[in-house]
């Protein structure tokens, strides 16, 4: 059954706990109290018996059933639309999982439509029976109490945003560590949670012009000013968690870069003192072939050759490949090569 918890209050207090829908609807105007109806996932069929006992816009049932809504409120006559995106931090995978509850609001009535685990709408409703004189406002102390829970459970999501964010500041200079990825996807998750979090400031202070309208008592203003108050604080956060995030990415897109430009540098020094050595190397080569050039020729067994049988051909040939490896020794050392 869809129905998590069914109930009719009168004067702030618990007065009756209706076993079906119909009865509620029954109940509510025989004791001329306040229904508070809590709906899990309901099918159709519940949440279309709901929309026609209390005269619900067409438009409100679709959004009601299909869920996946962004945050918003909306005004159909005497009845109030209001989406919430609940968060929490799941620190092992640095990810906000986001539920949603939809919550109808008439002159007697209080609808309630979870599509998630979260928030916990029980603890809500335990901490407005321990306080009747709250209670006793009316519906709009049960949307007050739903706001104030919503937004207490903000703050757990900024704290892993924030203990992550430490870490990541903490692992830009180190050596071998690529944060990037880290820092990208760190920063969807937060972008996520803004989407979910600002439009409720429009909204608190929508309810607010409203409030003599619709004859919203001054204690229940206070109380919506000060989840108004807490709200613009989670939001400046968020704002400022996407900033340091931002500029953690063009740090580690600039040490990256710095490092990729190091090794490019460390990359031509080796190619630099590499060549260095291959010139060395090819000078000594063709200083020691000049004489290995001499004496393989005088090396040769031919009879009929110049010089051979010269007296001075021995000198000559020491001679001439002396010259030739210091003129070599020379001309390289000239030009750096030695």
């Amino acid at each position: 059954m869809a129905i998590v918890d069914n109930a009719i209050y009168v004067d702030g207090v618990r007065a009756e706990n209706p076993r079906s829908l119909d009865e509620t609807f029954e109940r509510i105007r025989e004791r001329r109290g306040m229904g508070w109806i809590g709906l899990y996932r309901p099918s159709a069929e519940e949440v279309r018996a709901v929309a026609d006992e209390f005269g619900i816009h067409e438009l409100v049932v679709e959004d009601a059933l299909s869920g996946h809504q962004r945050a918003k409120l909306e005004r159909y006559g005497d009845v109030l639309f209001m989406v919430l995106r609940p968060a929490r931090y799941l620190d092992e995978r640095e990810e906000v999982e986001f539920g949603e509850v939809h919550v109808l609001v008439g002159p007697d009535f209080v609808v309630t439509i979870r599509h998630a685990e979260s928030p916990d709408l029980g603890r809500v409703r335990r901490r407005l029976e321990a306080d009747p004189a709250l209670l006793a406002h009316g519906p709009e102390a049960v949307l007050y109490a739903i706001l104030d829970e919503v937004v207490d459970e903000y703050s757990p999501v900024l704290a892993g945003l924030e203990n992550d964010i430490d870490e990541i500041e903490g692992q830009l200079f180190e050596e071998d560590a690529d944060a990037t990825q880290r820092i990208y996807d760190l920063g969807r998750e937060v972008i996520d949670f803004q989407r979910a979090t600002q439009p409720l400031a429009g909204m608190l202070e929508a309810l607010l012009r409203g409030s003599e309208k619709y004859r919203m008592s001054e204690e229940l203003q206070r109380y919506l000013r000060d989840v108004l108050d807490h709200t613009l604080r989670v939001s400046d956060k968020a704002s400022t968690f996407r900033s340091v995030l931002d500029n953690a990415l063009t740090v580690e897109s600039t040490i990256v870069a710095r490092r990729q430009n190091d090794e490019m540098r460390r990359m031509t020094e080796l190619s630099i003192r590499q060549n260095d050595e291959v010139k060395k190397i090819s000078g000594w080569a063709a200083i020691l072939f000049a004489p290995t050039l001499v004496g393989t020729v005088y090396g040769m067994n031919f009879d009929h050759m110049p010089e051979l049988h010269w007296a001075f051909g021995y000198p000559m040939a020491v001679l001439l490949m002396v010259a030739m490896g210091v003129g070599l020794y020379a001309a390289f050392k000239r030009k750096g090569w030695l």
